[in-house]
């Protein structure tokens, strides 16, 4: 079992104060621990010394007075330390994931609840969007549990969508899930994440770089995307607007050399458009979570059926390519909360189309999304008898939003 080594008074003070110092950047706080050891040997440098180590800026900000309650963040932070379950985890402690050293940036300091050997274990994120489609969750859900039960541990970011069920997917088998924050650990978003996070504590990890306190920012998230994409060998893209932040890990994780993943989806479906956009720039498609064992060698090769999509499509070694963002991702800007957040659908249509069909085929239409589904399924997604969910699908036919498929599946029209 991994433990963290502890941390006398003088040394968390001395760690919380170059980790906190406003303008040091990660990059130049290794340096100077490269050059100086320890932080409260850093700490009782000269200006001179410590320009030499890491610029005249990173002097300038480790030098600069703590800020008025930094005693009381101290007591805070030594308090959290000792609840059960609770680690601090230092970048020169033995306990600090190795793959995130092959960052240029890596977090100086890791807040930690659960299981720090799932930091250590083999693993991949499973992302996508938060406002998923009912087939984007199951099959999130899918992938995480054949992944962990294989005993590879599924890494996301506790979001709304695919990143919850990839998290539910995950707690129970042996592999486990880590879920990684963009809020101090003391604190959990969104809210009604709770009973999750509480879960994923108890079986699994949380882990955060923000000190106590952060509450969820928008400039946070990308931030947090790139510790996903080092934390992994591989990230798989459930489901994707055109702009979306699992766009952003995608590219990070391309750029760290991990292997990027993409389900395909519908051609009408706009959550199925950053997929296929990764799908053309080089990622591979993916139709099962066995695909993935095998092309990250987790597993032996699987036998199952070839689908030619699958076999055009698939790539057993890394595609290297280039993830094009808008320049919005590139900011960390208040513009960027805007660029994540789900597109909603045009209000006037859907209004429209509710007055018009009644709430219980809305609700329909919701749960078919834009993948065929059989009776029994549109049954578990929706909770309607067999009586109400036969008439609705009728009444969507003959308005021309549902089209009835062989196999007695039914899937929702191109303009729906």
């Amino acid at each position: 079992m991994l433990a963290t080594l502890p941390l006398g008074a003088d040394e968390l003070s001395a760690w919380l104060r170059l980790a906190n110092a406003r303008g040091l950047k990660p990059a130049a706080l290794r340096a100077l621990l490269g050059a100086f050891g320890l932080p409260q040997h850093a700490l009782a440098q000269p200006f001179e010394a410590l320009a030499a180590a890491a610029g005249n800026e990173a002097a300038r900000a480790v030098l600069a007075p703590p800020a008025a309650d930094f005693a009381q963040q101290v007591a805070a932070v030594a308090a959290w330390c000792a609840l059960p379950g609770n680690a601090l985890v230092t970048l020169a402690d033995p306990a600090y994931p190795p793959r995130l050293l092959t960052m240029p940036d890596p977090p100086p300091l890791l807040y930690v609840k659960g299981r720090l050997d799932l930091l250590h274990a083999r693993s991949v994120a499973v992302v996508g969007s938060r406002s998923a489609t009912p087939q984007a969750l199951e099959d999130a859900a899918r992938f995480a549990r054949t992944l962990a039960t294989a005993g590879v541990t599924v890494v996301s970011g506790l979001a709304l969508g695919v990143d919850g069920a990839a998290h539910r997917g995950a707690l129970d088998p042996p592999g486990g899930t880590v879920a990684v924050t963009g809020t101090g650990a003391d604190l959990v978003y969104p809210a009604g994440h709770r009973p999750l996070a509480a879960q994923i504590a108890a079986r699994g990890a949380i882990v955060t770089e923000w000190p106590l306190g952060t509450p969820a920012r928008s400039a946070n998230f990308p931030q947090r995307n790139r510790v996903i994409a080092a934390l992994v060998e591989g990230v798989i893209v459930v489901e994707a607007a055109m702009r979306s932040g699992s766009l952003i890990t995608a590219r990070l994780a391309n750029e760290m050399g991990r292997d990027v993943f993409a389900l395909p989806g519908s051609i009408h479906a706009p959550l199925s458009r950053g997929c296929h956009r990764l799908l053309k720039e080089g990622a591979q498609l993916v139709e099962t979570p066995e695909e993935v064992l095998e092309a990250l060698r987790f597993t032996q090769p699987v036998p199952r059926a070839r689908h030619p999509v699958a076999s055009r499509g698939r790539n057993p070694a890394r595609a290297a390519y280039t993830i094009a963002l808008p320049l919005e991702f590139e900011a960390q800007s208040p513009r960027l909360a805007r660029d994540l957040a789900p597109a909603p659908p045009p209000a006037e249509a859907a209004s429209a189309r509710a007055a018009t069909l009644g709430p219980e085929a809305e609700a329909l239409l919701a749960a078919l999304g834009h993948a065929p589904a059989t009776l029994e399924i549109l049954a578990q997604r929706t909770d309607m008898t067999e009586a109400v969910l036969q008439a609705t699908l009728l009444r969507l036919e003959l308005a021309g939003h549902v089209s009835a498929l062989p196999g007695g599946r039914f899937m929702r029209a191109s303009h729906c």
